[in-house]
């Protein structure tokens, strides 16, 4: 790259701002989403809940967490996304164990 192609200082504000916007709310994505999961981990192996209860703990705390950032349709749809592999999972678990 040369070094004239590169100005110092041209980025527009707006494109800025948005930009830090978006890796904001990303980052409390992943953070809340880690969240969730430790929760349900914690319920199932440490305290030894049911996992069907956990889960639904789990991703009641989530919606009320994401509609309370305003994270909209996207986070719900997300959570019911994440609660569906969690039951195929356990569904798994359960063939599988009947094979054993």
């Amino acid at each position: 790259m040369a070094a004239s192609d590169y100005t110092h200082g041209e980025m527009n504000v707006e494109a800025q701002s948005s930009m830090y916007d978006s890796v904001m709310r990303a980052g409390a994505w992943g953070s809340i989403i880690i969240l969730i999961g430790l929760a349900y981990s914690t319920f199932t192996l440490s305290m030894g809940m049911n996992w069907l209860i956990a889960l639904v703990l789990s991703a009641g705390a989530g919606f009320v967490i994401g509609l309370g950032m305003g994270f909209g349709a996207a986070w719900i749809v997300t959570i019911i996304a994440l609660s569906g592999l969690a039951i195929f999972i356990q569904a798994l678990i359960f063939l599988f164990s009947l094979l054993l």
